[in-house]
Protein backbone atom coordinates (compact mmCIF):
# COMPACT_ATOMS: atom_id res chain seq x y z
CA UNK A 1 0.00 0.00 0.00
CA UNK A 2 1.41 3.37 -0.92
CA UNK A 3 1.82 6.13 1.44
CA UNK A 4 -0.61 7.83 0.18
CA UNK A 5 -3.34 5.14 0.48
CA UNK A 6 -2.45 4.29 3.72
CA UNK A 7 -2.46 7.77 5.19
CA UNK A 8 -5.81 8.23 3.05
CA UNK A 9 -6.94 4.80 4.92
CA UNK A 10 -5.66 6.41 8.80
CA UNK A 11 -7.92 9.53 8.08
CA UNK A 12 -10.97 7.43 7.17
CA UNK A 13 -10.38 5.67 10.14
CA UNK A 14 -9.83 8.51 11.96
CA UNK A 15 -13.30 10.54 11.50
CA UNK A 16 -15.53 6.71 11.53
CA UNK A 17 -14.03 6.66 14.91
CA UNK A 18 -14.92 10.03 15.95
CA UNK A 19 -11.37 11.98 16.52
CA UNK A 20 -11.97 15.75 16.41
CA UNK A 21 -9.26 18.07 15.84
CA UNK A 22 -7.92 21.03 18.27
CA UNK A 23 -10.69 23.18 18.70
CA UNK A 24 -12.36 25.03 15.47
CA UNK A 25 -10.61 28.17 15.45
CA UNK A 26 -9.36 29.58 12.68
CA UNK A 27 -5.23 30.63 12.11
CA UNK A 28 -4.67 34.48 12.71
CA UNK A 29 -4.91 35.14 8.48
CA UNK A 30 -8.17 34.52 8.67
CA UNK A 31 -10.07 34.69 12.27
CA UNK A 32 -9.40 35.91 15.72
CA UNK A 33 -7.35 32.92 17.77
CA UNK A 34 -10.07 32.56 20.29
CA UNK A 35 -13.14 33.76 19.02
CA UNK A 36 -14.34 36.68 17.13
CA UNK A 37 -15.16 39.09 20.65
CA UNK A 38 -11.40 38.72 20.89
CA UNK A 39 -10.29 41.19 18.88
CA UNK A 40 -11.61 44.44 20.67
CA UNK A 41 -9.47 46.83 21.66
CA UNK A 42 -11.55 47.95 24.38
CA UNK A 43 -12.94 45.70 27.30
CA UNK A 44 -15.20 42.77 26.55
CA UNK A 45 -17.24 41.06 29.02
CA UNK A 46 -20.50 39.53 28.96
CA UNK A 47 -22.22 39.43 32.21
CA UNK A 48 -25.45 37.28 33.36
CA UNK A 49 -27.71 37.82 35.75
CA UNK A 50 -26.25 38.08 39.10
CA UNK A 51 -22.75 38.79 37.60
CA UNK A 52 -19.98 40.65 39.86
CA UNK A 53 -19.09 43.71 38.15
CA UNK A 54 -15.63 44.27 36.69
CA UNK A 55 -13.04 46.51 38.65
CA UNK A 56 -13.67 49.77 37.84
CA UNK A 57 -11.22 51.27 35.30
CA UNK A 58 -9.36 53.07 37.91
CA UNK A 59 -8.36 50.04 39.63
CA UNK A 60 -6.77 48.13 36.62
CA UNK A 61 -4.09 50.53 35.20
CA UNK A 62 -3.21 48.57 32.17
CA UNK A 63 -2.72 48.36 28.37
CA UNK A 64 -4.60 44.87 28.13
CA UNK A 65 -5.47 42.20 30.60
CA UNK A 66 -7.35 38.94 30.18
CA UNK A 67 -8.36 36.64 33.34
CA UNK A 68 -9.40 32.77 32.01
CA UNK A 69 -10.53 30.24 33.85
CA UNK A 70 -8.16 27.36 33.11
CA UNK A 71 -9.99 24.66 34.38
CA UNK A 72 -12.77 25.17 31.56
CA UNK A 73 -10.35 27.12 29.17
CA UNK A 74 -12.83 29.95 28.88
CA UNK A 75 -12.12 33.18 28.62
CA UNK A 76 -14.57 35.27 31.03
CA UNK A 77 -13.43 38.79 30.27
CA UNK A 78 -10.34 40.94 28.44
CA UNK A 79 -8.92 44.20 27.59
CA UNK A 80 -7.51 44.29 23.87
CA UNK A 81 -5.97 40.67 24.50
CA UNK A 82 -4.21 40.47 20.92
CA UNK A 83 -2.97 43.79 21.11
CA UNK A 84 1.13 43.11 20.97
CA UNK A 85 3.54 44.76 23.63
CA UNK A 86 6.91 43.60 24.97
CA UNK A 87 6.67 41.14 27.42
CA UNK A 88 9.55 41.52 29.53
CA UNK A 89 10.18 38.55 31.59
CA UNK A 90 6.68 37.06 31.27
CA UNK A 91 8.49 35.79 28.36
CA UNK A 92 10.72 33.33 30.15
CA UNK A 93 7.96 31.00 30.82
CA UNK A 94 8.03 30.36 27.04
CA UNK A 95 11.78 29.78 27.68
CA UNK A 96 11.22 27.32 30.11
CA UNK A 97 8.46 25.39 27.88
CA UNK A 98 10.62 25.07 25.40
CA UNK A 99 13.29 23.80 27.30
CA UNK A 100 12.45 22.25 29.88
CA UNK A 101 11.49 18.72 27.83
CA UNK A 102 14.43 19.38 25.79
CA UNK A 103 17.25 19.51 28.62
CA UNK A 104 18.32 16.63 31.22
CA UNK A 105 17.27 18.29 34.59
CA UNK A 106 20.78 17.52 36.02
CA UNK A 107 22.85 18.22 33.37
CA UNK A 108 25.73 20.14 34.58
CA UNK A 109 26.03 23.31 32.42
CA UNK A 110 29.29 25.95 32.84
CA UNK A 111 28.79 29.21 33.11
CA UNK A 112 30.01 31.65 30.89
CA UNK A 113 31.01 35.52 31.21
CA UNK A 114 28.73 36.21 28.40
CA UNK A 115 26.25 34.46 30.84
CA UNK A 116 27.24 36.21 33.79
CA UNK A 117 27.66 39.86 31.97
CA UNK A 118 23.88 39.91 30.71
CA UNK A 119 21.50 42.91 31.32
CA UNK A 120 18.63 43.74 33.55
CA UNK A 121 18.19 41.09 36.83
CA UNK A 122 20.88 38.63 37.75
CA UNK A 123 20.56 35.72 40.41
CA UNK A 124 24.91 36.03 40.20
CA UNK A 125 26.15 33.40 38.52
CA UNK A 126 29.60 32.49 38.52
CA UNK A 127 31.71 32.22 35.35
CA UNK A 128 33.33 29.08 35.53
CA UNK A 129 31.48 27.51 38.08
CA UNK A 130 29.06 24.56 36.64
CA UNK A 131 25.14 25.06 37.53
CA UNK A 132 22.20 22.18 37.19
CA UNK A 133 20.02 23.19 34.56
CA UNK A 134 17.36 22.31 37.38
CA UNK A 135 19.56 25.15 39.26
CA UNK A 136 19.42 27.48 36.36
CA UNK A 137 15.63 26.86 35.95
CA UNK A 138 14.72 27.59 39.36
CA UNK A 139 17.13 30.90 39.26
CA UNK A 140 14.85 31.51 36.00
CA UNK A 141 11.51 31.53 37.04
CA UNK A 142 12.00 32.04 41.09
CA UNK A 143 13.81 35.15 40.89
CA UNK A 144 14.11 36.34 36.90
CA UNK A 145 17.42 35.29 36.39
CA UNK A 146 18.62 36.73 32.99
CA UNK A 147 21.96 34.60 33.61
CA UNK A 148 20.35 31.93 34.10
CA UNK A 149 18.20 32.27 31.21
CA UNK A 150 20.99 32.69 28.93
CA UNK A 151 23.04 29.87 29.91
CA UNK A 152 20.31 27.84 29.37
CA UNK A 153 19.74 28.64 26.18
CA UNK A 154 23.61 27.80 25.99
CA UNK A 155 22.97 24.75 26.98
CA UNK A 156 20.27 24.30 24.10
CA UNK A 157 22.97 24.70 21.38
CA UNK A 158 23.03 28.19 21.70
CA UNK A 159 20.99 31.85 21.84
CA UNK A 160 20.20 31.43 18.03
CA UNK A 161 18.57 27.75 17.97
CA UNK A 162 16.44 28.53 21.50
CA UNK A 163 14.92 31.33 19.80
CA UNK A 164 14.02 29.08 16.59
CA UNK A 165 12.96 26.96 19.36
CA UNK A 166 11.23 29.17 20.99
CA UNK A 167 9.24 30.70 18.33
CA UNK A 168 8.69 27.18 16.78
CA UNK A 169 6.94 26.17 20.21
CA UNK A 170 4.79 29.89 19.89
CA UNK A 171 3.51 28.62 16.56
CA UNK A 172 2.45 25.48 18.11
CA UNK A 173 0.71 26.99 20.68
CA UNK A 174 -1.16 29.20 18.15
CA UNK A 175 0.87 32.19 20.25
CA UNK A 176 0.46 34.19 17.09
CA UNK A 177 1.19 37.26 18.38
CA UNK A 178 4.59 36.33 20.30
CA UNK A 179 8.23 36.67 18.72
CA UNK A 180 10.86 36.01 20.55
CA UNK A 181 13.37 38.10 20.68
CA UNK A 182 16.00 37.15 23.76
CA UNK A 183 15.81 33.72 25.80
CA UNK A 184 15.24 36.20 28.76
CA UNK A 185 12.46 38.90 27.94
CA UNK A 186 14.89 41.92 27.39
CA UNK A 187 13.65 44.23 25.19
CA UNK A 188 14.42 43.19 21.77
CA UNK A 189 13.85 44.82 18.23
CA UNK A 190 10.58 43.48 17.15
CA UNK A 191 9.98 40.92 20.70
CA UNK A 192 5.99 41.00 21.18
CA UNK A 193 3.32 39.01 22.58
CA UNK A 194 -0.09 39.65 23.95
CA UNK A 195 -2.21 39.05 26.94
CA UNK A 196 -3.84 35.79 25.41
CA UNK A 197 -0.70 34.54 24.13
CA UNK A 198 0.46 34.49 28.01
CA UNK A 199 -2.21 32.65 29.15
CA UNK A 200 -1.76 30.01 26.29
CA UNK A 201 2.08 29.54 26.97
CA UNK A 202 1.25 29.73 31.07
CA UNK A 203 -1.34 27.25 30.47
CA UNK A 204 1.19 25.16 28.29
CA UNK A 205 3.59 25.33 31.19
CA UNK A 206 1.23 24.67 33.84
CA UNK A 207 1.04 20.64 32.02
CA UNK A 208 4.80 20.10 32.87
CA UNK A 209 5.43 19.13 36.63
CA UNK A 210 8.73 20.55 36.73
CA UNK A 211 7.33 23.80 35.53
CA UNK A 212 4.73 24.02 38.41
CA UNK A 213 7.07 23.20 40.91
CA UNK A 214 9.73 26.09 39.96
CA UNK A 215 6.90 28.73 39.60
CA UNK A 216 5.23 27.57 43.23
CA UNK A 217 8.88 27.69 44.84
CA UNK A 218 9.27 30.58 47.48
CA UNK A 219 12.67 30.17 48.64
CA UNK A 220 15.62 28.12 47.65
CA UNK A 221 19.78 28.22 47.62
CA UNK A 222 22.06 28.72 44.94
CA UNK A 223 25.47 27.45 44.91
CA UNK A 224 28.58 29.94 45.52
CA UNK A 225 32.42 29.72 45.21
CA UNK A 226 34.27 28.05 48.13
CA UNK A 227 31.56 25.56 48.53
CA UNK A 228 29.32 27.95 50.17
CA UNK A 229 25.50 28.88 49.42
CA UNK A 230 23.20 31.61 48.93
CA UNK A 231 19.30 31.81 49.30
CA UNK A 232 17.19 33.32 46.53
CA UNK A 233 13.06 34.42 47.32
CA UNK A 234 10.54 34.58 45.00
CA UNK A 235 9.96 37.37 43.30
CA UNK A 236 6.26 36.87 42.69
CA UNK A 237 4.23 38.66 45.89
CA UNK A 238 0.63 37.00 45.25
CA UNK A 239 2.52 33.23 45.62
CA UNK A 240 3.03 34.01 49.41
CA UNK A 241 0.04 36.49 49.56
CA UNK A 242 -3.28 35.33 48.12
CA UNK A 243 -5.23 32.31 48.95
CA UNK A 244 -4.45 29.43 46.42
CA UNK A 245 -2.12 30.87 44.56
CA UNK A 246 0.35 28.59 42.16
CA UNK A 247 2.56 31.18 40.41
CA UNK A 248 3.30 31.99 37.70
CA UNK A 249 5.64 34.93 36.69
CA UNK A 250 6.05 38.70 36.79
CA UNK A 251 8.27 41.24 35.04
CA UNK A 252 9.23 44.94 34.36
CA UNK A 253 11.41 47.01 31.93
CA UNK A 254 10.83 50.56 31.09
CA UNK A 255 9.68 50.25 27.55
CA UNK A 256 7.25 47.05 28.45
CA UNK A 257 6.15 48.36 32.02
CA UNK A 258 4.53 45.95 34.26
CA UNK A 259 3.95 42.38 33.30
CA UNK A 260 2.54 39.67 34.83
CA UNK A 261 1.01 36.39 34.67
CA UNK A 262 -0.69 34.84 37.87
CA UNK A 263 -2.74 31.49 38.52
CA UNK A 264 -4.64 30.23 41.61
CA UNK A 265 -6.87 27.49 42.84
CA UNK A 266 -9.78 27.62 44.62
CA UNK A 267 -12.91 25.85 45.16
CA UNK A 268 -11.71 23.28 41.92
CA UNK A 269 -11.59 26.46 39.61
CA UNK A 270 -8.04 27.55 38.37
CA UNK A 271 -8.57 31.59 37.53
CA UNK A 272 -5.42 33.06 35.10
CA UNK A 273 -4.98 36.52 34.76
CA UNK A 274 -2.52 38.12 32.83
CA UNK A 275 -1.57 41.48 32.12
CA UNK A 276 0.48 43.93 29.70
CA UNK A 277 2.00 46.76 29.81
CA UNK A 278 0.79 47.77 33.50
CA UNK A 279 1.20 50.02 35.80
CA UNK A 280 4.71 48.32 37.74
CA UNK A 281 2.20 48.30 40.90
CA UNK A 282 0.60 45.66 39.45
CA UNK A 283 -0.38 43.36 42.22
CA UNK A 284 -3.58 44.83 43.46
CA UNK A 285 -4.59 44.87 39.90
CA UNK A 286 -4.06 41.21 39.66
CA UNK A 287 -5.40 40.17 43.02
CA UNK A 288 -8.86 42.25 42.37
CA UNK A 289 -9.12 40.07 38.90
CA UNK A 290 -8.48 37.24 40.02
CA UNK A 291 -11.00 37.90 42.94
CA UNK A 292 -13.39 38.93 40.14
CA UNK A 293 -12.63 35.62 38.14
CA UNK A 294 -13.28 33.52 41.11
CA UNK A 295 -16.82 35.45 41.35
CA UNK A 296 -17.74 35.73 37.91
CA UNK A 297 -17.35 31.76 37.35
CA UNK A 298 -20.80 30.66 35.97
CA UNK A 299 -21.94 33.62 36.06
CA UNK A 300 -20.70 35.21 32.46
CA UNK A 301 -21.03 34.18 29.26
CA UNK A 302 -17.61 33.55 27.76
CA UNK A 303 -16.34 35.80 25.82
CA UNK A 304 -13.88 33.54 23.94
CA UNK A 305 -11.50 30.26 24.59
CA UNK A 306 -8.16 29.48 25.09
CA UNK A 307 -7.56 26.96 21.76
CA UNK A 308 -5.53 24.11 21.75
CA UNK A 309 -2.50 23.62 20.20
CA UNK A 310 -1.81 23.24 15.72
CA UNK A 311 -0.77 19.93 14.36
CA UNK A 312 2.90 19.56 15.30
CA UNK A 313 4.92 21.43 12.84
CA UNK A 314 7.08 19.06 10.22
CA UNK A 315 10.41 20.63 11.40
CA UNK A 316 11.35 22.09 14.84
CA UNK A 317 8.00 20.71 16.71
CA UNK A 318 8.23 21.27 20.26
CA UNK A 319 9.30 18.20 22.53
CA UNK A 320 6.52 19.68 24.81
CA UNK A 321 3.98 18.46 22.63
CA UNK A 322 2.67 15.63 24.20
CA UNK A 323 2.12 17.57 27.24
CA UNK A 324 0.32 20.61 25.35
CA UNK A 325 -2.20 18.42 24.04
CA UNK A 326 -3.67 17.15 26.78
CA UNK A 327 -4.75 20.19 28.48
CA UNK A 328 -7.68 20.50 30.28
CA UNK A 329 -11.12 18.43 29.88
CA UNK A 330 -13.20 20.93 28.53
CA UNK A 331 -10.93 22.79 25.92
CA UNK A 332 -12.04 20.60 23.39
CA UNK A 333 -9.04 18.45 22.29
CA UNK A 334 -7.17 15.22 23.44
CA UNK A 335 -8.88 12.02 23.29
CA UNK A 336 -11.86 10.50 25.12
CA UNK A 337 -10.83 6.69 26.01
CA UNK A 338 -13.05 5.34 24.49
CA UNK A 339 -12.22 7.23 21.20
CA UNK A 340 -8.59 6.37 21.51
CA UNK A 341 -9.25 2.69 21.66
CA UNK A 342 -11.77 2.45 18.74
CA UNK A 343 -9.05 4.36 16.69
CA UNK A 344 -6.07 2.59 18.22
CA UNK A 345 -7.80 -0.90 16.65
CA UNK A 346 -8.71 0.90 13.12
CA UNK A 347 -4.75 1.29 13.33
CA UNK A 348 -4.33 -2.11 14.15
CA UNK A 349 -5.88 -3.28 11.36
CA UNK A 350 -4.27 -0.77 8.57
CA UNK A 351 -1.16 -1.75 9.81
CA UNK A 352 -2.27 -5.76 9.53
CA UNK A 353 -3.34 -5.49 5.91
CA UNK A 354 -0.24 -3.23 5.01
CA UNK A 355 1.95 -6.68 6.69
CA UNK A 356 -0.10 -8.58 4.82
CA UNK A 357 0.65 -7.09 1.26
CA UNK A 358 4.55 -6.85 2.48
CA UNK A 359 4.32 -10.96 3.31
CA UNK A 360 2.50 -11.52 -0.37
CA UNK A 361 5.16 -9.85 -1.80
CA UNK A 362 7.77 -11.15 -0.35
CA UNK A 363 6.86 -14.71 -0.90
CA UNK A 364 6.29 -13.97 -4.76
CA UNK A 365 9.75 -12.53 -4.93
CA UNK A 366 11.35 -15.95 -3.18
CA UNK A 367 9.07 -18.15 -5.39
CA UNK A 368 10.78 -16.14 -8.69
CA UNK A 369 14.35 -17.26 -7.75
CA UNK A 370 14.07 -20.70 -7.13
CA UNK A 371 15.72 -22.13 -9.87
CA UNK A 372 14.42 -24.64 -12.45
CA UNK A 373 13.61 -28.38 -11.45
Amino acid sequence: MSARRLAAVLAAAALACGVSEAPAVASSGSATIGGPLLASHGVVVRPDAGAPPLPPPSALPASSWLVANLTTGDVLAAKAPHEKFLPASTLKTLTAVTLLPRLDPNRQVMVTQHDAGVDGSKVGLVPGMRYTVRKLFQCMLVVSANDAADALAQANGGTAQTLRDMNATARYLQADDTVAKTPSGLDGNGESSSAYDLALIARAGLQLPAFRKYIGTVRSTVPAPHHKHFQIFTHNYLLTSYRGAIGVKNGYTVAAQGTYIGAATRGGQTILVTLMHANPDFWPMARALLNWGFQATGKVTPVGTLVGPRQPPTHHAPAAQPAVQLVGHHSGFGLSPVTFATTGVAFVAVGAVVTRRRQVRRRRRLRYRLPPR
